[in-house]
């Protein structure tokens, strides 16, 4: 589905350039849920901007089956962390829904069905004639979700969508987002820097080390059945693995930060 070829990425500037991605290579099958994971400044959401076109590489190459993204596509859809932000704050949830419809020109036979249909799948049938100030947190990233699945993407870029949520909010909009994910088979990349949550979702987790020249270190692919506990041993010792690899990068990027 995405090929990541030799990608390079640099922001030219007066001064120095600064180089914020190295020779990264990744592939995501289809119907895959994919984790970008590493710290702050390690070049997660550049990468993630490349792949949805709103970004181009300085070198490399990157494909969507076959295809060169050069630029935004209605086959790959962005969610991002500050729901609220993402969403029209005057209109409805439906209406929100419907926008989305508009802009992709889908035909108008089909949004009363789609509508539907997106909102029962994030629960928030009973909730279309509110606003997003009416809403949670949780349900406006839901929200979110929902206007993204009803335009039919084949592919989902998820820039830490549940960082600002609450913890338990934050492990059911996982519930959410696995169901979903299994209803619909869509192609999933997904940025976080927490290492539970990527091992709660992901087949495979890309980890990235720290920029400048940030590149993809380890991709780790998880033979375990969902849900996880972090309780069991298995997952414990992929857990403690992880953060191993990552332990040096924390280190500088912390360091960094305090100067």
């Amino acid at each position: 589905m995405l090929q990541v070829k030799n990608v390079r990425k640099v922001y030219q500037s007066a001064q120095v350039d600064y180089v914020a991605l190295e020779n990264i290579n990744l592939e995501v099958a289809d119907g895959e849920l994919v984790c970008l994971l590493g710290p702050s400044g390690c070049g997660k959401s550049t990468l993630l901007n490349i792949l949805a076109g709103f970004e181009r590489a300085s070198g490399g190459s990157v494909s969507s089956d076959g295809v060169a993204i050069r630029k935004a596509g209605r086959e790959r859809v962005m969610l991002f962390q500050d729901a609220g932000s993402a969403l029209f704050p005057w209109l409805t949830v439906e209406e929100n829904v419907r926008f989305g419809l508009r802009v992709r020109k889908v035909a108008k036979a089909r949004w009363e069905a789609i509508i539907e249909r997106t909102l029962a799948m994030v629960d928030l049938d009973r909730h279309r004639d509110k606003f997003p100030s009416q809403l949670s947190g949780g349900m406006r990233q839901r929200l979110q979700i929902a206007r993204a699945l009803a335009v039919e993407p084949a592919v989902l870029l998820m820039d830490e969508p549940f960082a600002a949520l609450d913890a338990l909010t934050r492990r059911r909009m996982h519930g959410v987002l696995l169901d979903i994910w299994r209803r619909t088979g869509k192609t999933i990349v997904f940025v976080t820097h927490d290492i539970a949550e990527a091992i709660t979702l992901a087949d495979r987790i890309a980890i990235m080390s720290v920029g400048p020249r940030a590149v993809i270190t380890r991709v780790i692919a998880l033979q375990l059945p969902r849900p996880r506990d972090l309780a069991d041993p298995k997952v414990a010792a992929i857990f403690n693995q992880i953060e191993a690899l990552l332990a040096p990068d924390l280190a500088r990027s912390e360091e960094r930060a305090a100067h």
